[in-house]
């Protein structure tokens, strides 16, 4: 069984047992974290929501909460003198797929 779910904007493909890192959620390690934006669920028998699938969820445990490598942002204008360096590390919630309910 699968499911593809939305959070942080973004859509997953998960499975039980998978792990995936997603934009920041609100808890601590070890918490478990319900998802409700189901999208679809498959298997045995297909479930596709619009938009969502009613009732479905997804349970996740937080494996950690951290920042992602730092991008670098460089600006520059040629012949005006204008640079600009900057730099920006986004947090994640790494998350371990516990279950998928329909």
């Amino acid at each position: 069984m699968y499911a593809i779910i939305r959070t942080g904007g973004k859509q997953y493909q998960v499975a039980q047992g998978d792990q995936l890192r997603v934009e920041k959620l609100a808890g601590n390690v070890g918490e478990t974290v319900e998802l409700n934006e189901v999208l679809l669920v498959g298997g045995e028998k297909l479930s596709i929501g619009k938009p969502v699938v009613e009732g479905a969820k997804v349970t996740a445990t937080i494996l950690a909460q951290g920042k992602a490598k730092k991008v670098m942002i460089f600006k520059k204008k040629r012949r005006k003198g204008y640079q600009v360096k900057n730099g920006h590390r986004q947090q994640y919630t790494a998350l371990r797929i516990d279950g998928i309910s329909a």
